[in-house]
């Protein structure tokens, strides 16, 4: 049987306005970045996948160079603005690295740096659950969400007043549709999948896989805080090639 051509990408850009080098911000004793490279390392081992790490910070690529992830590869200034998409930042480390290996790659797992807390077994499971559909496109990883668009949140009407943001009629949260919060932290795609015309992350047949442990992104100070705060209780663990162990 022939193996699978995997590509791993982590895209890093330095331009953060919220927090400055959120990237490689240190977060219980480590640069943000290392717990994703981590994880990378980890399956790559086991799976024979390529690892790309995509930046267009100096800084960055320093780090990821410490952390096992040295690359030559430089974003593009167009693609390192917070406009662009980040499918279109990930087709073009995808063909930098299908020209610099000679083959085309089957599937491309993307990982996010600033939503770490994933497993070995979270990776895996991805990529099995799109490889079990032929016809997806895509799978990426959620979370239960706490609040409910049919029931509990509203959004303004053009007349000033306020409407439910998905429409329905359930007298109860329980009744309504089950519905997910993206926790950005794993996507896995298809290689066509990013040879669309507009290839975006929600498509028409994407899958989700839903994470069985807390999971999110880091994007305010006090994600940083409440990271750390896991991390250095020891409710949550970082061990080489397994990804986050939650205790």
């Amino acid at each position: 049987m022939t193996m699978d051509k995997i590509l791993i990408t982590i895209c890093a850009r330095g331009g953060s306005k919220g927090i400055p080098g959120k990237n490689i911000k240190p977060v219980g004793g480590r640069p943000l970045l290392a717990f994703t490279a981590d994880a990378a390392k980890g399956f790559a081992r086991l799976h024979g996948a390529d690892i790309a790490l995509s930046t267009d910070s100096d800084a960055i690529r320093a780090v990821g160079a410490q952390e096992g992830l040295p690359t030559d590869y430089v974003r593009p200034d167009y693609l390192a603005n917070d406009t662009v998409g980040k499918v279109e930042a990930i087709k073009d480390v995808v063909e930098y690295m299908e020209n610099r290996r000679g083959n085309r790659y089957d599937f491309v797992i993307d990982l996010d740096v600033t939503s770490p807390l994933r497993t070995l077994a979270d990776i895996e499971g991805a990529l099995a659950l799109l490889k079990g559909d032929e016809h997806a496109l895509d799978v990426f990883s959620v979370n239960p969400c706490a609040r409910n668009p049919y029931f509990c949140m509203v959004e303004k009407k053009d007349n000033g007043y306020y409407k439910e943001v998905a429409q329905g009629c359930f007298d109860s949260r329980q009744s309504c549709p089950k519905v997910y919060d993206m926790n950005g932290s794993i996507y896995v795609y298809r290689r066509e999948a990013l040879d669309r015309e507009h290839p975006r992350a929600v498509t028409e047949r994407s899958l989700v896989y839903v994470m069985n442990h807390i999971c999110f992104d880091l994007d305010e100070p006090a994600d940083y805080d409440y990271m750390a705060f896991l991390i250095e209780s020891g409710r949550v663990k970082f061990e080489d090639g397994v990804g986050a162990v939650f205790c």
